[in-house]
């Protein structure tokens, strides 16, 4: 059964910083693509970051420079570290894994800046 099990969300002041994981069990995780997302309210989900199976990562414009995306394949798990948050970061934070024509998505877990 394949899952992809986010943590780490919650309530952040803006300048603050969070770290969201994925866990990942039912696929072989190490090969996958695995990628942030993100959906605020009333807008589209778009991409983050992404990081591919041999370790090449890429950013968003928005987020660039603040967000750091990594992976642990001996943990099935990939990492997404959130500094310098603003408000505009404020978003259900999804994970994502792709292979070929396959995907998987997370749950989601909530993120808020505010002060």
């Amino acid at each position: 059964q394949v899952q992809l099990v986010e943590s780490g969300g919650g309530v952040v002041q803006p300048g603050g910083s969070l770290r969201l994981s994925c866990a990942a069990s039912g696929f072989f995780f190490s090969r996958y693509l695995m990628s942030w997302y993100r959906q605020a309210p009333g807008k589209e989900r778009e991409l983050v970051a992404r990081i591919t199976s041999t370790g090449i990562t890429n950013y968003a414009d928005s987020v660039k420079g603040r967000f750091t995306i990594s992976r642990d394949n001996a943990k099935n798990t990939v990492y997404l570290q959130m500094d310098s948050l603003k408000p505009e970061d404020t978003a259900v934070y999804y994970c994502r894994g792709d292979y070929g024509l396959r995907n998987y998505w997370g749950q989601g877990t909530q993120v808020t800046v505010s002060s």
